[in-house]
Formats: C-alpha cells, structure tokens, sequence
C-alpha cells in the first residue's frame, strides 16, 4: 500500500474561497465516480460554503468535553475505518482540543496519508510557520496556530487561491465572509488594503519558490543543459578587486526591475590555490551582497570562464554582469580576457552586461610574488652553486693547464648548472648557464681571451649547451614544484583523512576539532560563532586560544562562512588562499559536529523523556485501574466484615475473606511485575545458577492459575537445565498466565517440553485470537498489551519480565503462531552439558 498524496489550496488571506475551491474539487471528483467524503469541513455559516457540502458523504465528528464545553473535531479512527480514496480535511494548521490523538491537524493528515488515503486540504499564506514574524510585523497579530513549512512543501499540488484586495473587501462588506458586526472592525484591521496586499504578495512568492524548486527538479531529472528563463536569475562575477562593490549594486538595481529578480554573487578560485584576490575585500563583498538580499557562491575551476558560464547554467541564469577588464592595453596580446571570453562563449540564452567601473584599464597588478616551495636554505645554496660554482670550475680547470678537450669542459659546466637547478629550481640553473657559457667562451674556446669563436660547430655547441642547461633546469625546477605540491597535498589528504575518520568515529569534541585547528594554522584563537537570524547578534558556541575571541566574522583575521548562519573566525593571521581550502573543510566538520553534539544531547533528553514518559503512564494507569481495583475490593469486604449491623454467615464471611486474599495477592503480583522490571532495567538482576528439571519447575509455576486450565506435557527424561530456579520460575507463571488469559474457557493452555540440540525448549501453547507478525517483538516491551486487552489485565509487565528473566539466565523467549490458530511462547534454556539424561529407576508397582 502506498502513500497517499496530499493537495493543498493555499490561500492569500481568510476569505478568499479556499474550501470552497476544496469542495469544487471534491465535486468534480465525485462526477468522476471518486469515493470522495468530508473528513471534516468548517463552513463558518458562509452559505454558499455550506451549500456546497451538500451531495457530499460527512463522516460524523468525534465530540469532546474540555472544561465542560463540547468540541468537535475530526474523527480520525472512523476515517481510517471508512477508507475512502479521497478525504477533504479543511484547516491543516488547526490545533485540536485537547484529548484528541493529535495535537496538531496536520498530524492527522500525516496518519491518513501514511494509510494510504488521499487528502484535499487548505491553509493561509499567514500559518507557515517561517512567516509568522514577518506576518505579524504586517498585520500586528500574531499566528497562534501554524503549520511547519516542511509539512507544505511536501505536498504532492499546491494550489494558489488568491484575489485582489479590494475584491475581497467588497466580499467583506456583502457579508460573505464575516457576520455583520464584525465587519467594520475586520476592514479597518486585519483586512486593510496594505495588509492584504503584502500578504498577497508573500504568498506569491513562497510559491514562485515552490515552483521554481519544481522547475530545477524537472531540469534536472530530463537533463535540460538550456537556460529556461521562467524568472530573472543575475549572476555576478567577482574577482576580489575594488570594482565588485559597483558590479554588486548594479546587479541588485536590474533584478529590482523585474519581480521576483533573484542575485547570485560568486567567486571563482583556481583549484591551485593561487589567487591574488583579498580576502577581506571578498567578505565585505560578501556582506554587501548578503545585506540587499542576495546570496554569495564560492566556486573552484581550473578556467574561469567556463567554470563562471557552468555555475551560470546550473542556477538556470538569465543574466551575466561582470566589470570591464583591468588590464592594461599591451596585456591584451595574452588573451582576450574573462569578459570578452564569457560574452563570447554565453549563447544566445545568456545575457552578458559588462559594466565600466574607475579601475577601467588601470592594471591588474602583479600577483603577489609566492614564497619559494624550496625553502630559504635551498634557495641560497642553489644561487652559490650557479654562480660561484662555474668561477670555482674555471679556477680548477685553468690551474691544470687545460687539456681536458671543450666537449669535457662543457660537460662539467652542464654538470655544475644542473646541480644548480637541483637545489634552487630554474633561475639558478639560468644563470649558472648564462655565467658558465661565458667563461667557456672566454678561457676555453679558441681563441680564448676574447669573445669570438672561430669554430662555427662550437657555437652550435654553445647554443646546444644554453638550451639543454635551460631545458634541464625547466624539467628539474617543475619536478621540484611537483614535488612539493604533492608533499603539501598528501599532507592535506592525510589530514581531512585523520579528520574525517574522528569525526564519524564520534571522537572528537568541538573544542578538540577548534584546537586542532589552531595548531594547525598557527593562530592565536579559533571561535564558531552562530546566529539564530539574518539580523540577530553573533553568539560563540565554542572557542579556543589564548586571545580572546572575536564577537563577529568581520573583526576576524580569517572567516570562514560554513551556512548563513554559522562561520568559523580566526584570529593571529592572514591565511593565504590554498590554506584556506583546508580550513573550509575543518569549518565543515565543524559544523557537523556541532550538529551531532546537539542531536546527541537531544535525543538523550528524549530517551529519558520518553522512558519517564513510559513509566509515569504506565505506573498511572496501574494506580488509577489495575492497583485501584483490587484494593477498592479489599476495602468493600473488609468495610462489609466490620459492620456491627449486619450478621454474616459463615459461607458470606469465607467469601469475603477469599475476595480479600485474591484481591491481595493480586496486588503482590503487580507490584513483584513492577519490582523485577525496575530490577532488570537497573541490571540488578543476578542469577544464582545451578543444575534444576524442568519437571520440578513448571508446576511450581502454576499455582496462580486454575488447576483445569494447563495441561502439562514435560517428560522425566530431559536434560537438566543451569539456570536459576526462582528467576525461570517467575518467567514461566507469567508466560502462563498471559496465554491463560487469552484462551478461551473450555480450551487448557498446552506447557510441553523437548531436548533439541544443546538446549531444552518449554511451549506454552495457546487457542486464543494470536497476534500478527509485525507485533510479536512489540509484547515483550515493557507496559505493552496487544489489542483490545481489558483493563484489568495488568499493567503489560508479565511477557516483558519473563524474556528479561529467560535472557539473564542465557535463554530466549519468542512467540510463534500455533497451528489452527492461536499463540506459542517458546522458552528455549541451555542445558546442562556435563549431565546425561538417564532413565529414573521405577517402583515395580509402576512397572506392572
């Protein structure tokens, strides 16, 4: 049976026809031959809504008495009875009388769908739950009754149902919708033009948004790559430089001119980390754009404008603003730039506005220049090999008197320029290249001493040397980048690694992943601040560090936005941008873990809460029925025995003493079920085993039930059991008594027992009605009783006991269905290893 699908006609403001389009519908459905009924409808004596139910089934409410008045609401149970294909439920976000199954109507909904049926219901734009400040700051009265946003969204057809305001004031003033004396105060309130108005208009765009998240799933399900221009969607490219502020607010400016205009700000990094953007230019921009109710993206592509032009697409885009490039004219013979590439590459589906702005042609600037990835050591000692290091050779090689041949010569001076690149990666091999060639042109090129060479293949050999030095110092200096490029980035990946695995494993706090973020960093503190709203404060929900920490992100040195309303602040230093990939992911966790903190500590307090909740019903409801009704027994016969004016007999006064004994020992039975389940819950319980037959135990147990009720089936032959006798004892008088009491009265309960394996098995078999199979777990939990058991049937501690009991002693106890109908409890005990079972020695008497 599947879920049922649940409509909603959504409605701008009261009175603007929401059940009365519900019961169009409803008619319409039943035209079509639909088992549509009226689960529960409100007309508010409107007539023409009432008119409407007419031809339509009612299911009659359920009626209940709070404070000694009578309500009515919707009868849940007899719809579920009734089973149509399709329900109308008027007012989701209704609030029930107390004492109804639900407190929430929406509740209700939930248990019809979940049943399978199909539910037609309404509400107001002013009942979500998200809208009611903004709804009161309008209208100045405050939601009582709400209805979350998640439970409407989820709606299978949401359907608008909005008019004009002064068309429903009009409808006001007939009488349509209010009774007469409240008229007038209804239109100079609640139902003012300006109020309905904004209340229109938010109920237009909460469902622009339901649409459009429709839109992109559509998109996204048939693979649609084209841009679908259903609403103004403006891009902004961001480079980190002065002119973002001006691209931002003429962005804003064009998506004021068409409604429901919508402003993404995105950045786009280059996955190498290298950007020559400033981050704190970055987070006011951010700010800014945040501040006119736009949302800021941080994108990571390799090219900018194809990574800008996929993020454009992805949002389905309409619009593209981007600043007039900064570079100066000569810089052009690079390329055309990311302007003029996008505008290029966007497509006819794609806007693109290029915007001029004061840094028009002034220069980018130079990035700033990166620290050597060799160190400062290795720097220092590449540039003494390039350059000292040619002058050493030529001293040595000038001292020997020469000889060694300029092929030779030339080879030692390639040795001594790759060496160079070795230790300090391409400019010191350049220049050990450039002085080296120098010197073999001057001490050993014929003719030396000057700067000519006379033999044409040895200024081949010199143009060969210079490009095979630079060629090796190119190859040398870019696996030396690689190299540390790789060592950096393993240290990473094993870093997010080890974080990863900490944070799923559950053993890292807040404050150890913030301190571990310190150290890593190096910074003086680290804060996760959270906001509950756009405009409330900042509040720190965990900090570390010596400095104290920062009260927003913007006072930061280093933010790191993890949601609109949570962001990571760092405090000591100015991370450059490939640091700051880390730190996104630390931020994440972060987050993560500060979420699972919460669920945590939440789901403990709702363990505990639903425990005591369990326990206080249950011990009510043994106090107020099952322990009232036998001592109010008890008190009538020893009241009646007391009585001076009355003579009884001997046979009434045995009778009363007998209803006296049954009533106490009914009562001990109770409370000993309430002891051993505080017992077992406690881990109190500690069996004393020893070897026991079961044939010695099993009537022992029986003594609380009539003697014609059981019928015993256990051979003298089985294996002995190790168990504890009082504790298997227990487990069996309650299992016993729980199947004696659904059996019928002419039918005993069956207790048979067998060997099977290494264990012994007892079955206490019963004809009574059985259970279904998703319940057979359920009836050993504690304060449980299947079906329609009567009050007076104990507080549902008997089977629950029974299996704490059985699985303490190293048994189990399930149920199972009994052929022909009815139930089996299965008590499976291991059995004792060291003993046979042997055949007992017989008197002859028996033998004969």
């Amino acid at each position: 049976m599947g879920r049922g699908k649940l409509r909603i006609y959504l409605g701008s403001a009261p009175g603007v026809g929401k059940t009365y389009a519900m019961l169009s519908e409803a008619h319409r459905r039943v035209e079509r031959d639909t088992d549509c009924v009226v689960a529960f409808v409100e007309h508010h004596n409107r007539p023409r809504t009432e008119v409407m139910l007419h031809g339509l089934e009612q299911i009659p409410r359920r009626e209940i008495d709070y404070r000694g008045s009578t309500f009515t609401e919707m009868d849940v149970d007899a719809v579920l009875a009734r089973r149509p294909a399709v329900a109308l439920v008027d007012e989701l976000p209704h609030t029930n009388i107390p004492g109804s199954r639900n407190s929430k109507r929406w509740q209700d909904v939930e248990e019809l769908l979940a049943a399978g049926i199909d539910v037609i219901s309404t509400a107001n734009i002013q009942h979500l739950e998200s809208l009611g400040d903004v709804v009161e700051s309008i209208t100045g009265v405050r939601q009582k009754e709400t209805v979350p946003d998640e439970v409407v969204r989820r709606a299978d057809q949401i359907e608008l149902v909005d008019m004009e305001p002064e068309a429903l004031r009009r409808r006001m003033a007939h009488g349509n919708i209010y009774k007469p004396d409240k008229i007038d105060a209804a239109l100079s309130n609640y139902f003012r033009p300006g109020n309905l108005t904004a209340l229109r208009e938010l109920a237009l765009l909460w469902v622009a948004d339901r649409v459009d998240e429709y839109l992109n799933q559509y998109r996204s399900d048939h693979e649609v790559s084209a841009i679908w221009g259903s609403r103004e969607r403006i891009v902004v490219g961001l480079t980190g430089g002065p002119e973002g502020r001006t691209l931002i607010r003429r962005a804003v400016r064009l998506a004021e001119k068409g409604a429901g205009g919508e402003v993404l700000a995105v950045y786009i990094a280059r996955s190498d980390g290298l950007t020559s953007a400033s981050p704190k230019e970055l987070a006011v921009q951010r700010t800014l754009v945040e501040d006119l109710g736009g949302t800021f993206h941080h994108v990571i592509g390799e090219d900018v404008p194809s990574a800008l032009l996929e993020f454009s697409r992805g949002v389905n885009a309409t619009q593209i603003v981007l600043g007039a490039s900064r570079r100066r004219s000569w810089q052009y013979v690079f390329g055309p730039g990311v302007s003029a590439t996008v505008a290029r590459e966007s497509g006819p589906d794609l806007d693109v506005h290029i915007v001029t702005h004061d840094a028009v042609g002034r220069g980018r600037g130079l990035p700033k220049r990166q620290r050597s990835r060799l160190g400062g050591p290795r720097l220092v000692a590449g540039w003494l090999v390039g350059v000292a290091g040619p002058l050493l050779l030529t001293l040595v090689l000038t001292s020997m008197g020469g000889g060694t041949g300029l092929a030779n010569e030339m080879q030692l001076f390639m040795a001594v320029t790759v060496a160079a690149a070795l230790l300090g990666g391409m400019w010191p091999a350049l220049a050990s290249a450039t002085v080296g060639s120098l010197l073999l042109n001057w001490y050993f090129t014929p003719p030396v001493h000057t700067w000519t060479i006379a033999d044409p293949e040895n200024i081949f050999a010199f143009f060969v040397f210079f490009a095979v030095a630079a060629s090796v110092a190119s190859v040398v200096g870019l696996a030396a980048r690689r190299t540390q490029q790789a060592a950096r980035l393993r240290a990473e990946s094993e870093t997010l690694s080890l974080l990863a695995g900490s944070v799923l494993r559950g053993d890292t706090s807040l404050e150890a992943l913030l301190d571990r973020v310190r150290e890593t960093f190096a910074m003086e503190s680290v804060a996760l601040l959270e906001r509950a709203g756009d405009v409330e404060p900042w509040t720190c929900v965990g900090s570390v560090g010596q400095a104290r920490p920062v009260a927003r992100p913007e006072d930061a040195d280093v933010d790191m936005p993890v949601s609109d309303h949570l962001a990571l602040a760092l405090t000591g230093r100015v991370l450059p941008a490939e640091d700051r990939r880390i730190l996104g992911a630390f931020a994440s966790q972060a987050a993560v873990v500060l979420d699972r903190q919460r669920l945590v500590g939440e789901a403990a307090r709702a363990r505990k809460l639903a425990e005591g909740n369990k326990i206080r019903t249950a011990l009510l409801a043994a106090v107020s029925h099952d322990l009232r009704t036998p001592l109010a027994a008890i008190k009538a016969a020893v009241t009646s025995l007391r009585a001076d004016d009355v003579e009884w007999s001997e046979d009434d006064r045995a009778e009363l003493l007998a209803g006296i004994e049954e009533g106490t020992d009914r009562l001990d039975h109770l409370v000993g079920n309430l002891l051993d389940m505080s017992r077992l819950q406690t881990g109190t319980v500690m069996p004393v085993f020893r070897e026991t037959d079961v044939d010695e135990v099993v009537p022992m147990a029986l003594g609380a039930v009539p003697e014609d009720s059981v019928v015993l089936d256990i051979p003298e032959t089985l294996p002995m059991v190790t168990v504890d006798r009082g504790l298997l004892e227990r487990a069996v008088a309650n299992v016993v008594e729980n199947a004696v009491k659904y059996t019928p009265a002419d039918t005993p309960v069956l207790v048979a027992a067998s060997a099977i394996g290494d264990r012994v098995e007892l079955r206490v078999v019963d004809r009574g009605p059985g259970i279904p199979e998703e319940a057979k777990d359920a009836v050993f939990e504690p304060f449980q009783r299947h079906g329609d058991a009567p009050r007076g049937a104990g507080v549902g501690l008997g089977l629950a006991v029974a299996r704490g009991f059985v699985e303490a002693m190293g048994g189990t106890v399930t149920a199972e269905d009994t052929p022909g109908g009815g139930l089996t409890m299965v008590i499976a005990l291991p059995k004792t290893s060291s003993h046979q079972p042997a055949r007992p020695e017989l008197p002859a008497a028996a033998t004969t």
